[in-house]
């Protein structure tokens, strides 16, 4: 039963470019302007009258958009709920800038030894995300650690949680990895697929550490690896529907960003694009699609599961409720 009909939430990739080059990840390899603050104003306001809540400011890496602080502050103008993650690279010196403009702030890291999460990230920044973690303190901010679990690195959560996220009061979010295209998902274990690379056993050891006090995992990420993904004969993901995605061009990507089939010029009618029958069409298709089949990519997942009452939704409804205590953002909500 659909709960929700209308999009809750915008990726807005505010540039594709970074300055780091992980290898499960392809964004940084695509040539890539910046998106323009008077694009982003009118498209923020055609997104609040299409329904959306959350605004995720995302790249490559965001903080290299000179004018993130104010794209920031026109989205908390318009009072979405804002979410940025960085590697922690430029964040030190922009710091003050982006104070009390990100309501969820997210720091990457991998691993709680340097050199493997440098060697992940093919630069390094494992000291950045350090400093990163005592200025955001020092501002009153309340970062994340956004840790992206890996076959190779299920040993490292103990560590990750007790020597930098409960040493510093923060939270750990378990970010389990998933692939697409031709990225680099890791050791792969036997009896998984890239698109799904995780064993029952890492799978296990998530459910574990997710019950865990100041540790989110989406529950319903765990169910749909077990499951296989999506299917396209009954798909759970509801990208099209629930995802706003926008590209550096200003264009409407669509189904999503991963398959990107579509790239539509915005030219400052995102709502009523939106709501064309071209668009619709593709929206129709989400989850469908011959390139749906096994699909968990959690940035589509985590909306979908939160739109339509199922088996997901239950699994997902008692760690979200979770992690919005923790942070307080439920009282963003009503």
């Amino acid at each position: 039963m659909r709960l929700v009909r209308h999009p809750v939430l915008c990726n807005y990739y505010v540039t594709y470019r970074c300055n780091a080059s992980c290898g499960f990840c392809d964004i940084w390899e695509r040539p890539s302007p910046y998106v323009t603050l008077e694009n982003a104003r009118e498209n923020l306001r055609d997104l609040k009258r299409l329904g959306v809540r959350v605004i995720d400011f995302t790249g490559g890496e965001p903080l290299l958009h000179r004018q993130l602080p104010e794209l920031l502050a026109e989205a908390k103008r318009q009072k979405f709920i804002t979410t940025l993650t960085t590697n922690g690279l430029l964040y030190p010196k922009q710091a003050d800038s982006l104070r009390g403009l990100v309501d969820m702030l997210h720091f990457s890291l991998d691993s709680p030894n340097a050199a493997e999460h440098d060697a992940g990230r093919g630069v390094r920044c494992f000291d950045k995300v350090m400093e990163s973690i005592a200025v955001a303190k020092r501002l009153g901010e309340r970062p994340d650690i956004l840790f992206t679990v890996f076959e190779h690195n299920i040993g490292q959560i103990e560590a990750m949680y007790e020597q930098i996220c409960r040493l510093n009061g923060l939270v750990l979010i378990l970010n389990p990895v998933f692939g697409y295209n031709s990225v680099d998902t890791g050791a792969i274990a036997e009896g998984v697929s890239p698109e799904n690379p995780l064993s029952e056993s890492a799978l296990q050891a998530l459910t574990y550490w997710g019950k865990q006090p100041g540790v989110y995992l989406n529950d319903g990420f765990v169910q749909l690896r077990r499951d296989g993904g999506n299917h396209i004969n009954r798909p759970v993901c509801r990208a099209g529907s629930t995802t706003v995605v926008i590209s550096p061009q200003n264009e409407l990507v669509l189904p999503c960003y991963h398959l990107g089939l579509k790239n539509l010029p915005i030219d400052g009618q995102l709502h009523n694009l939106y709501q064309s029958d071209e668009v619709q069409k593709l929206v129709a298709l989400e989850g469908r699609l011959p390139a749906c089949e096994g699909c968990v990519i959690n940035c589509y997942m985590q909306p979908s599961f939160a739109v339509e009452l199922s088996k997901y939704w239950w699994k997902a409804l008692p760690s979200t409720l979770k992690y919005n205590y923790m942070k307080g953002t439920w009282k963003q909500l009503f």
